[in-house]
């Protein structure tokens, strides 16, 4: 069984952006993910979308599924 995740609101996830705050976590389907060490998101952007958002409404135009997503860690969820 998955372990409970803490909820965050959406002010402590916009400044985890990787500017204000080193990590960069975004947020799918109320799922908060690290994304840090990914390289296709550095410095908190990827493409024309910014780090410290739920995303999403815009995974719709995104070229993959949230599938993509199962390789980062969840971190929280959004309150």
């Amino acid at each position: 069984m998955e372990e409970e995740l803490p909820f965050y609101t959406r002010s402590q996830l916009a400044l985890r952006n990787g500017q204000d705050k080193p990590q960069i976590w975004v947020a799918l389907n109320g799922v908060i993910y690290d994304v840090t060490e990914s390289r296709l998101w550095k410095n908190g952007t990827h493409y024309e979308h910014w780090a410290g958002q739920d995303l999403t409404e815009e995974l719709a135009d995104a070229p993959h599924t949230e599938l993509v997503f199962l390789r980062f860690k969840k971190i929280g969820q959004i309150r």
